[in-house]
């Protein structure tokens, strides 16, 4: 079945501004569906990859109210790369199936814009070959260094996790449309009103093709 919606997925890597993109997608009036949204709805107490999670990897990834410590199992998938894939095996499924739900509603709902599927690891996982369009936030090495610095201010633990994603050079070579995220936010809010063009330019011819 035909989509009555331009599907586009959006990424790049820790500390390009992706946020930042998809706010102002957002404010243009596209409709946003963030996977770290449904990453954390799934790992939620009472939900199953919960307990898969708590089976696989110990209560010691647990808060004191019994909520995952997102930031230590990061800390630990990020660290070693089979027990990321073992994780990912663990959620990825359960996010799929709500993203699943998400699209349906809004094909239910008869929506004719643009839905931007926010996922840092899309192309990593081959979700981008089901997308629309493709849309990579990139910034310069030394932006992304110094705001992901400044960010969370663990200079080893942000290499290891720069090192552990697909260079943004790659992701961008798939691109149908990148943004610069290495200048200020007006910039920013220029490139990502242009791709917005373009992108109402592409649903608009597959509605008349």
């Amino acid at each position: 079945m035909t989509r009555t919606f331009l599907l586009v997925g959006l990424t790049g890597g820790i500390a390009t501004g992706k946020s930042t993109v998809s706010e102002t997608f957002r404010h243009l009036g596209c409709v946003v569906i963030d996977a770290d949204v449904l990453a954390r709805e799934v790992v939620e107490p009472g939900q199953p990859a919960y307990e898969a999670i708590v089976a696989e990897f110990g209560p010691g990834i647990l808060q004191p109210d019994g909520a995952l410590d997102r930031k230590k199992l990061g800390a630990i998938v990020f660290a070693e790369p089979e027990k990321r894939k073992r994780l990912e095996a663990i959620t990825h499924p359960r996010i799929r199936e709500r993203f699943a739900a998400r699209l349906q509603e809004l094909t239910a709902q008869d929506f004719t814009g643009i839905v931007i599927f926010d996922a840092p690891v899309i192309i990593e996982s081959g979700n981008y070959k089901t997308m629309d369009r493709l849309v990579v936030v990139v910034t310069e090495a030394a932006t992304q260094r110094s705001r992901a610095l400044e960010r969370d201010g663990d200079r080893e633990e942000i290499e290891r996790r720069i090192a552990s994603q697909m260079p943004l050079a790659e992701k961008a070579r798939l691109a149908d449309y990148v943004i610069d995220n290495s200048g200020g936010r007006e910039a920013t809010t220029a490139e990502v009103r242009r791709v917005y063009a373009a992108l109402l330019a592409d649903l608009a011819a597959r509605a008349s093709g």
